[in-house]
């Protein structure tokens, strides 16, 4: 702000002094109101003043003042350099090229920088040594700082296999101005590229239906008026089956497997549900009915268990024909079947209990080996079952 109202003060008296009064003109080279430097490098802004109407020659002009602005689109008036009283002071990288006191107000910017670029102003004023008489006058250079392109990126867009269709794809992150783009094929196929397939504003690159004959080396080239720059990419051209094919069959493969695996796994699985039910009924079955046989007839086999019932009556022919109603006893179909030695006969008279248990065997240790006492129903004289 203390700048920007030294700069009004200075155009007000300018615009109040008298016509008997010397007048300063500021003066800049034809066609340099506008320039134009590259990031990096330096440039002088040139200026130099004259006086005029000098009241007499003895009158001595030492007194000068000299004052450098950058006005910026959305941005403050900022001063870059300052001489007042003999005395400069400046920005980093900003002087002036000749030394005050001097007609010649030049200005140096070094190693210019992207947001050195602005509209400077130049003010002067000038006095006597008593500090009457005073002038101004302002000048205004453009100053535009470019920007080579930085080095671009290549990318490979889409499958390059034979048949199908990609997309070469070029970009600088910085230029100013905007760049803009070229490809070209690599020797020994050397090739340059145009509109359509070309596009050199975005720096896209669409190759269509590609040959194996279009493997290769592409190279893109980012250029605007103060430099260029360059990257590569390799395409080559597959003549199999795609990623995606070949992600497809294995996958297909995998499922497949999975499939039989289960199938598998269900089998052995259905088979042994089939077997358990089986492995239960043998384990579980109860054992048959023991037939009806004559109590005194029962035999116990040399193992401890009850191997058959017999009966002597059953071994022998029956005297008459049967009573009605009679059963008659069947012969047992155990094999190796052996007749008691104690078997007891029952000729005229009801059958005396023995013990079921031969050779001295008690009936507690028939059941702890596993025999099943049976009922037998007595027996008549005439054979029949009472």
């Amino acid at each position: 702000m203390f700048e920007a109202s030294v700069f009004w003060l200075l155009d007000r008296e300018a615009r109040t002094a008298s016509p008997s009064q010397a007048q300063l003109e500021l003066h800049v080279p034809a066609g340099l109101t506008k320039l134009k430097a590259v990031e990096g490098a330096e440039v002088v802004l040139p200026v130099w003043y004259t006086l005029q109407g000098q009241v007499s020659s003895s009158q001595t002009w030492e007194l000068l003042t000299v004052m450098w602005f950058l006005e910026q689109e959305g941005k403050d008036l900022n001063q870059v350099l300052a001489y007042i009283s003999r005395t400069t002071t400046s920005k980093p990288r900003v002087s002036l090229v000749y030394s005050m006191p001097s007609h010649n107000v030049s200005l140096r910017l070094q190693g210019l920088r992207e947001k050195d670029s602005g509209s400077y102003r130049c003010s002067v004023n000038v006095q006597d040594h008593q500090g009457i008489n005073r002038s101004h006058s302002s000048k205004t250079l453009e100053l535009s700082v470019l920007v080579p392109p930085a080095p671009p990126s290549c990318r490979l867009l889409g499958v390059a296999r034979v048949g199908t269709n990609v997309t070469l794809s070029c970009q600088s992150p910085r230029s100013k101005p905007a760049a803009q783009y070229q490809w070209e094929r690599a020797p020994p196929s050397a090739q340059v590229f145009f509109a359509p397939v070309l596009d050199a504003i975005r720096g896209s690159l669409s190759l269509t239906n590609l040959s194996s004959s279009m493997s290769g080396v592409y190279i893109c080239k980012a250029h605007n008026e103060v430099g260029s720059a360059q990257c590569n990419v390799t395409l080559e051209v597959s003549t199999g089956p795609g990623p995606a094919v070949v992600a497809g069959a294995v996958v297909g493969t995998l499922v497949g497997l999975g499939l039989l695996a289960g199938l598998v796994l269900l089998y052995h699985r259905r088979s042994k549900a089939l077997e358990e039910p089986a492995n239960d009924i043998k384990e579980d079955a109860i054992a048959p009915p023991t037939l009806p046989w004559p109590k005194g007839s029962d035999t116990i086999s040399k193992n401890g268990t009850l191997s058959s019932v017999t009966s002597a009556r059953a071994l022998r022919q029956p005297q008459g024909p049967p009573r009605p109603g009679a059963l008659t006893p069947t012969p047992s179909l155990s094999s190796q079947v052996r007749p008691s030695p104690r078997l007891l006969r029952t000729d005229g008279a009801h059958p005396q209990p023995t013990s079921p248990s031969p050779g001295g065997v008690s009936s507690s240790t028939l059941s702890r080996m596993g025999a099943v006492p049976v009922m037998v129903p007595a027996q008549s004289q005439a054979g029949s079952l009472v």
